[in-house]
């Protein structure tokens, strides 16, 4: 709780992983993925519940096993590929509403994000509860290489580049002359709970940005992702100094 706001945190971890088998409970840095996740969020000072939700027997034990609740088990119409994220999320909000449980936020953690910190959390939380601005928190972190501006396409009828906007002109510029640009990456997510479930999306034009370091935005998808999030955090344990 923070400032007499009720706040849920939801973990998504669903068993069906194409590229990555098992990659929920996959080993990184001596303990299973998720565990990372639970952990950081079990450390909150704000988060009065840490739920995971899913479909899976072996991510359930898992993530009881790390001391997070599993109060409901995900229906599998959720938990296929073409299943839409935010149905899980109000699954649950629903869940503990019939339950007669209800919370002002939802912070949505996903396992495949492990490199963020307890700390950014915490800060995400009062960024939204004390800003007033806005009804959503999404994390993105800065691009600094391949800016939209140097983006081409290739015309289908031509052969020849075109910038995005179908012209043939490209002004010459220096990268330290562009505006900053940023992307999302999915380390933390966090909304007013009545406006999540009006809007469906924590995508609208009262969002506010929760800007992460670079080696914090990496995401597991493959074994590759998995070895880079396994070197950053040996760096991190060596207390070796990592570039934001």
């Amino acid at each position: 709780m923070y400032k007499g706001k009720t706040i849920l945190g939801l973990i998504p971890a669903r068993g069906g992983s194409k590229g990555l088998p098992g990659k929920n409970i996959a080993p990184l840095a001596g303990k299973p993925l998720i565990a990372w996740t639970i952990e950081q969020a079990r450390s909150s000072m704000y988060l009065d519940r840490v739920v995971v939700s899913s479909d899976d027997d072996a991510i359930i034990s898992v993530a009881r096993h790390y001391g997070a609740e599993v109060p409901f088990r995900r229906p599998g119409a959720l938990a296929t590929d073409d299943a839409c994220s935010i149905d899980t999320v109000l699954h649950a909000v629903d869940f503990f509403r019939s339950a007669g449980t209800r919370f002002d936020y939802l912070v949505l953690l996903e396992p495949t994000s492990p490199l963020r910190e307890t700390e950014d959390i915490d800060n995400c939380i009062e960024l939204l509860v004390d800003d007033g601005r806005g009804k959503s928190v999404v994390s993105v972190t800065r691009l600094e290489c391949m800016h939209p501006v140097f983006n081409v396409v290739i015309d289908a009828e031509t052969g020849l580049l075109r910038n995005l906007n179908g012209g043939c002109s490209f002004t010459a510029l220096r990268r330290q002359d562009l505006p900053e640009v940023y992307y999302f990456e999915g380390t933390l997510y966090m909304s007013e709970v009545s406006f999540l479930q009006k809007k469906r999306t924590f995508y609208h034009d009262l969002t506010l940005p929760y800007v992460v370091p670079k080696w914090k935005a990496v995401e597991i998808d493959d074994i590759y992702d998995l070895a880079c999030a396994e070197a950053i955090l040996k760096v991190r344990s060596g207390r070796e100094e990592v570039c934001s």
